[in-house]
């Protein structure tokens, strides 16, 4: 890992986790340094979950479900708006910027849209600068697989 930021995208298994493997079956270029956290709803994303990530040191977070109205557990992704903008309002208490954290809402086929968010969460970022609480290049690798195996475990969770 570089100085490059590091962006965490939480997506639902249904709609954006569907459109960022679309992106991929596409050939779409976004950044590499987006990683791709598969959910079974956004709704399933608690607040400690998103500020976790942050204090672990990546520079931004993406909360992507399905369309509103869409969800596929009925208010899972609006459930997960309201937590993304408490977290958003946490951030600024604790002197980071809101703007690190956003939530989308995509369709499984707007594989386009995707890669378009992506890009431009990075671009943000990067005017933003790195994370204040980022830790040395070799730690953010280790973090990043411990969300994610956290964020397995989660899905795992739902198949039983």
């Amino acid at each position: 890992m570089n100085d490059e930021p590091l962006i965490l995208a939480f997506c639902c298994h249904y709609c954006a986790y569907a459109a960022a493997d679309l992106a991929g079956s596409m050939r779409l270029q976004y950044p590499g340094n987006v990683r791709v956290l598969r959910l079974p709803c956004t709704g399933k994303l608690e607040v400690n979950y998103m500020l976790a990530a942050f204090e672990r040191g990546v520079d931004g977070v993406i909360v992507a479900g399905c369309l509103e109205g869409g969800c596929h557990f009925q208010e899972g992704n609006l459930r997960a708006r309201r937590r993304v903008e408490r977290a958003r309002q946490l951030l600024a208490e604790i002197g980071l910027e809101p703007e690190r954290l956003e939530m989308f809402n995509l369709s499984s086929a707007e594989g386009t849209r995707f890669a378009e968010i992506a890009t431009t969460m990075v671009e943000r970022i990067k005017r933003l600068g790195n994370s204040p609480l980022r830790p040395d290049p070799k730690r953010i690798e280790h973090e990043v697989q411990e969300i994610s195996r956290q964020a397995e475990a989660l899905l795992a969770g739902e198949k039983r």
